[in-house]
């Protein structure tokens, strides 16, 4: 008798995988984190594109100064690449390989910040500008300070390989879920057959 059968002589007992549930845990802290301050940051970079475009057309409209315009649309072009940046798209990585590192990517942010405080403007109608330009700028500097000492300390290594660990393991459940799917499959057919 082997030992996949019962002791009464009927069908055998297939022994079944565990299942898929206890591969699944909960999503990485560390991922969450940083995915947070990944949306902080881009939400950030998009005030201060908001803020340099209103100060664009403040001075090309004003004619006060067209160098601050200027000025202003170069802030934000390169706000935009903090933006694209911040979505980690791969086809944005594979172009420029240096936003990859955490701290290159800090020290953009933090150019488009000093862009983004240049010049202000004190005149009692531009108050509220000026407002949400020292606000965008001073968190976006935060925000580019923080990514330049964690990217000291290798964090965007460590994010790097617990992403890769995060796909592994997701590729692991959908190969074991299609696994139980053929499984139920073949029982279903072989049930078919003695039937």
């Amino acid at each position: 008798m082997s030992r996949n059968e019962d002791p009464e002589g009927s069908e055998p007992v297939l022994p079944r995988p565990p299942p898929s549930a206890r591969l699944r845990s909960g999503p990485d802290p560390f991922l969450v984190v940083c995915r947070c301050f990944s949306v902080i940051t881009s939400l950030t970079a998009i005030l201060c594109i908001a803020v340099n475009v209103l100060s664009a057309v403040r001075s090309f409209k004003n004619g006060s100064d067209v160098f601050d315009g200027i000025f202003r649309c170069y802030a934000v072009v390169i706000a935009f690449f903090v933006v694209l940046a911040e979505t980690e798209w791969g086809f944005i990585i594979k172009f420029w390989k240096v936003l990859e590192y955490w701290a290159c990517r800090g020290m953009l942010q933090i150019f488009v910040a000093v862009m983004t405080r240049a010049f202000p403007e004190y005149s009692s109608s531009q108050r509220d500008l000026v407002l949400l330009q020292n606000i965008a700028s001073y968190v976006l500097l935060a925000c580019g300070l923080v990514y330049v000492f964690s990217g000291l300390l290798c964090i965007g290594l460590l994010k790097r390989s617990r992403q890769e660990k995060e796909i592994t393991r997701e590729q692991a459940v959908k190969d074991l879920e299609e696994l139980e799917r053929r499984r139920e499959e073949l029982e279903q057919m072989l049930l078919a057959e003695r039937g």
